[in-house]
């Protein structure tokens, strides 16, 4: 059993990476390293499986209204353009997870590696620079604008982030941004289909480590789940508002030295 502040620092990463591009699996293995928690830690795998659901929770919060309008139960008609509908999600969600399941076995086994997050990191970064200096005419100022083509787009960029550390979030909006939508139309897009791929995601790896967790462990667990929760709903609402003042090339540079970060205390 871990202490409580070990849940608090695990859960504020989670919150604030889980949905920038900045790649919470990198973050998350370089700060059970320098936590010292061995690789063979199953319950803190369980742990982190469970608090990304916090995250996936605060994404819902944020973004309700549209989730409504998805199912048709919301009467709020769309800001602009058709209207984005579930189309657009599945046409941006099957591609990564078809990939991901055909390729899960291989993927934790030679992936999962400080050297390949390390790559990820650096090369994610490269993404975004690359998608906001060779971002066409934008022609999606709003998820509503995006065409379908442009969600399948988006949607086999998302297929990247398979690799652990190029960030799934990062490789959408960058995605995003080469298809000719906005920087706000491409993380809101990125931040809504996140929920279904991650309770995808999520879901099956809970199932397959139910049985590392205990009833002793509700406390350290509960806690996580809530700062995860907490941070990444203020994560979310305050990187909407940066996207459409600034640069993703701040993230880039952001990952560059979080690459070397990495380097230093994981791989050196």
């Amino acid at each position: 059993m871990h202490d409580w502040w070990v849940a608090v620092i695990i859960g504020i990463v989670e919150g604030l990476t889980e949905f920038l591009p900045v790649s919470s699996t990198g973050h998350m293995i370089l700060t059970s390293t320098l936590l010292g928690i061995p690789d063979t830690d199953e319950l803190i795998k369980t742990f982190e499986i469970v608090i990304q659901l916090g995250a996936i929770l605060a994404g819902v919060v944020v973004y309700w209204k549209r989730i409504l309008r998805l199912f048709g139960l919301s009467k709020e008609k769309p800001r602009a353009g058709k209207g984005m509908n579930l189309l657009h999600i599945m046409l941006a969600i099957v591609p990564t997870l078809a990939i991901a399941y055909l390729t899960k076995g291989f993927i934790k086994a030679h992936l999962f590696l400080p050297s390949t997050v390390l790559i990820g990191l650096i090369l994610g970064g490269v993404l975004l620079i690359v998608g906001e200096k060779f971002q066409p005419k934008v022609t999606a100022h709003d998820v509503d604008e995006l065409t379908y083509k442009q969600a399948f787009f988006i949607g086999l960029w998302q297929i990247i982030s398979i690799w652990p550390g190029f960030s799934r979030s990062g490789s959408t909006i960058a995605g995003g941004m080469l298809a000719g939508a906005s920087r706000k139309a491409a993380a809101d897009f990125t931040f809504i289909i996140a929920i279904p791929v991650m309770v995808a995601a999520t879901g099956y790896e809970l199932l397959k480590n139910l049985d590392t967790f205990s009833s002793g462990d509700v406390g350290f667990f509960t806690i996580g789940f809530i700062v995860s929760f907490v941070v990444a709903l203020l994560a979310v609402v305050t990187f909407i508002k940066f996207v459409q003042k600034f640069s993703m090339s701040y993230f880039a540079y952001y990952r560059f030295a979080a690459a070397a970060l990495f380097w230093f205390f994981v791989l050196r």
